[in-house]
Formats: C-alpha cells, sequence, structure tokens
C-alpha cells in the first residue's frame, strides 16, 4: 500500500513522519474489517518484510496511535533483536519516542492524554482509561455505556448475549453469560449495551 493510500486514514501532516519510520524496512499494511479482539497487529514475514494490519472502522488519530503501536513493534525488534519481549521495555521506549516525536499531530485535547499515557505505555488501548474516553467520546448512543456503569446485579448485551454483573474482583468486574452460565472477566471500560 502507497503513502498516499495509507493517508486517506490517518490526521494530516503524517507523511513527514511515515517517511522517516518506513524509509528502511519493506512493510505490507493491510486494512481489515473491524475485528473487536484487536485494533491492529505486526509480524515479520519469512521473506524479512513486515506486515501490519490495522481495522478500517478507527478515526483518522486512533488509526495513526494505532499505526505507531505497530511500528514500535518493527522497531524495537529490529533495533534489539527478537528476543524481547512483545511489550517490554525496549518497546516502550520505542513508543514513547515515537508518540512524541509526533505528538504535533494529535488534535489539543488529544496531546495531554497521549503525553500522560507515553509515560508509560501500555500494550493495550483499554487499559489507559483517558485514551478509551476520549476516543469513544464521539460515539455517544444513549443505549451504551461502559460495564463500570452498570450496578452489580445489573444485566447487559455484549456481542447479542445477555449477562448479569456478578461484582468487581480486582480491576475487572466478573459476568455471566446467561445462556451459558459461563464466567467472564471485563475490563470496566469495555462497551455494552443497557438493558431496559
Amino acid at each position: 500500500m502507497s503513502i498516499e493510500t495509507l493517508e486517506k486514514y490517518l490526521p494530516q501532516n503524517t507523511r513527514t513522519y511515515l517517511k522517516k519510520w518506513f524509509s528502511d524496512y519493506y512493510i505490507h499494511i493491510k486494512i481489515t474489517r473491524e475485528r473487536n479482539s484487536k485494533l491492529g497487529d505486526y509480524r515479520k514475514l519469512h521473506d524479512n518484510s513486515h506486515e501490519i494490519t490495522i481495522n478500517s472502522t478507527l478515526s483518522p488519530q486512533l488509526f495513526f496511535f494505532v499505526l505507531t503501536h505497530e511500528l514500535a513493534h518493527l522497531v524495537a525488534f529490529e533495533k534489539f533483536g527478537r528476543r524481547i519481549s512483545p511489550h517490554g521495555n525496549e518497546w516502550k521506549t520505542t513508543f514513547r519516542e515515537m508518540l512524541l516525536e509526533s505528538i504535533e499531530v494529535y488534535e489539543d485535547a488529544l496531546k495531554p492524554i497521549i503525553i500522560k499515557f507515553s509515560k508509560s505505555p501500555k500494550a493495550n488501548f483499554m487499559a489507559s482509561p483517558d485514551l478509551v474516553k476520549f476516543f469513544h467520546a464521539g460515539e455517544a448512543d444513549d443505549n451504551f455505556c461502559y460495564i463500570e456503569e452498570i450496578e452489580k446485579g445489573g444485566f447487559f448485551v455484549y456481542q447479542n448475549q445477555k449477562y448479569l454483573q456478578e461484582g468487581l474482583i480486582k480491576k475487572n468486574y466478573l459476568c455471566k453469560n446467561l445462556a451459558t452460565g459461563r464466567k467472564y472477566s471485563f475490563r470496566p471500560l469495555a462497551r455494552v449495551e443497557k438493558c431496559m
């Protein structure tokens, strides 16, 4: 995919960073349909090229954030070797540097959130409440809320399945799938559909 095609998914003024970050590598970028389990991923291919996939449904700023996350994997592995932990200190340092280098790409309201996040980058986007709330702010829908807003004993729907919120265990919520009886752990900022 050309940088020109990729730019259709990105905020303005990203070309300088993309050219710098892509220049030393042969990278296949694949734009995918929405995946609930992940926003993007990275892997090195057998021919020593690299593949990054990113969900097509992301807003431009979130798309750039996820692209930066995945590129940080590539750069960290190439710089420090394949034996490093995928989300270890080398990746965190690389991701932090790339986020701060490209901070001007993000809108003013997001910049302080990115700066705070960069102090200790998390592997999972959902682990940062400020980021999750910022990117979901434009998706206001009275039928949806965060799991942390469902009271203990309350019901909700997630991926067309009805659940009972049974309470907080450590940082997550234990919820029972009413159809199967199985129990699942939900992060506080998981978006779920309210039951009326």
